[in-house]
């Protein structure tokens, strides 16, 4: 009698096993996935927005630097020439403005904006500047 019932028991487990979900579960079961799933995709789609925004950032920073100093290297020498410079292309899609307190005075304003180009106009405008550098530049010597 013992050994009818056992036997009984695994033939219903087995069928269990083979029946597979039912309707309500693989529902259920979709419906969590996707609740799951779409703050995740939210969450890399925001990752990946504040990645490229700080990659621009940085570079903006680093060709503000470069022309910061080119523009220190050049007044060694040239120190009365004025070093203003609108919508220079500097890098792909990166634009430049200098702007220069002017060449008269032994102590100069020098600021550089570097952003990059959102609508393709070929013009740094106010939106678009991600860096702006501001320094002085003091004469070192007296024009050769």
């Amino acid at each position: 009698m013992y050994r009818k019932l056992k036997n009984e028991n695994r033939k219903s487990k087995i069928a269990n096993c083979l029946a597979g979900f039912t309707l309500t579960e693989t529902v259920v079961a979709s419906t969590l996935l996707i609740i799951a799933i779409v703050p995740i995709l939210k969450g890399l789609t925001n990752v990946h927005l504040s990645a490229v925004l700080i990659e621009q950032k940085s570079r903006s920073l680093m060709l503000a630097q470069s022309k910061f100093d080119e523009i220190k290297v050049r007044s060694i020498y040239h120190y009365g020439d004025t070093f203003t410079e609108n919508d220079t292309a500097l890098d792909g899609f990166f634009l430049c403005d200098v702007t220069d307190s002017g060449p008269g005075s032994n102590l100069r304003t020098i600021t550089v904006s570097v952003g990059y180009d959102l609508d393709g106009s070929s013009s740094l405008e106010a939106d678009e500047i991600q860096v702006a550098l501001t320094s002085l530049l003091a004469r070192r010597w007296a024009d050769l």
